[in-house]
């Protein structure tokens, strides 16, 4: 039991409680003690893809950390809460509801490399505490500026509610009536983005560039890494797995989480060497980290230069 079991975590359910999920699936199973871990925290009011790694898939953990990701999420405009979402309570509020155009628009302002604030609602550190137990014990939380990267950002085709019944004929583009029928209540967006970046940060700063404030009302991770929802599973499936004692079906290799990495294969005298942790010279690869395997057994995340390969990560298997 060494690979990915990849939750479609339901609402109100945080990591932490996913890791324990799949930890108490495997022992119904009997399966035994193995290392588990969870690549990359969804916020409990998140739902979607949440990969969990067992025994020495662990060790890759840190990697989907710093993979992309991929969401959905809906902007409710009008009222801005101090979580940026359904759970906190309203600070600010607005009369002012955008346009679809108005809001594609804007988009392109938020796509490349960008500076957002974190929210104080976060599991950010400050002076070693938590920024979300400071601003529940209502200290005033500021946190520094972080520049991450959006690399698509689109409005999901049909996905907007306005706020006003259709107009009937042709009025005029500037009327006021006009403009009515095409402002928007909330409106559903994708988001292809790099490590560090929070939805919900995302979701207040176009609001804001909008004129008006908003919150999160859907937050959906559709893609982490190599992950989609297409290798997601329930609970209850895990659950029914565990108690037929199949969760080896379910379980994705160890490799899936290197799927962007070229494999390296091995002599037999080679692999021992890089169990032992020593050097391969004179291996003839480019510049850059290969999955090394022995018979299609992995032996290490490896990194080769210069015709060096150095062990980055060891598998015992």
């Amino acid at each position: 039991m060494h690979g990915w079991i990849i939750l479609d975590k339901p609402l109100g359910l945080g990591s932490t409680q996913g890791v324990s999920a799949v930890k108490r699936a495997l022992r119904d199973g009997g399966y035994g003690k193995f290392k588990v871990g969870h690549g990359g925290t969804l916020d409990p009011l998140a739902t979607g893809v949440l990969p969990i790694a067992i025994g020495e898939a662990t060790k890759l953990a840190g990697r989907m950390l710093d993979s992309d990701k991929i969401y959905d999420f809906t902007i409710r405009f009008g009222v801005q809460t101090d979580t940026l979402d359904l759970e906190g309570k309203e600070i600010a509020t607005s009369d002012m509801r955008p346009t679809r155009a108005e809001i594609e628009t804007v988009l392109s302002r938020f796509t490349g490399a960008i500076e957002q604030v974190p929210p104080a609602y976060s599991a950010l550190k400050v002076d070693g505490e938590r920024a979300y137990d400071l601003a529940r014990a209502g200290a005033d939380v500021v946190l520094a500026t972080r520049a991450v990267t959006i690399y698509a950002l689109h409005i999901l085709p049909g996905r907007g509610r306005g706020t006003a019944p259709a107009v009937q004929g042709e009025p005029n583009d500037q009327t006021p009536l006009h403009r009515a029928a095409e402002e928007l209540q909330e409106i559903t967006l994708t988001a292809h983005v790099s490590k560090g970046t929070y939805i919900r940060s995302l979701a207040r700063d176009i609001a804001l560039a909008l004129g008006t404030v908003g919150h999160v009302t859907l937050l959906r991770r559709t893609k982490a890494g190599p992950f989609t929802l297409d290798s997601a599973i329930s609970l209850d499936k895990l659950a029914h797995a565990a108690k037929d004692r199949a969760l080896e079906h379910l379980l994705l290799p160890l490799r899936a989480g290197l799927d962007d990495i070229p494999a390296l294969f091995l002599t037999p005298d080679q692999a021992g060497l890089l169990r032992q942790g020593q050097v391969l010279a004179g291996v003839a690869a480019d510049d850059g980290q290969y999955f090394a395997l022995l018979d299609m057994v992995p032996v290490a995340l490896v990194e080769a230069q210069s015709g060096l390969v150095r062990v980055v990560r060891g598998f015992n298997l």
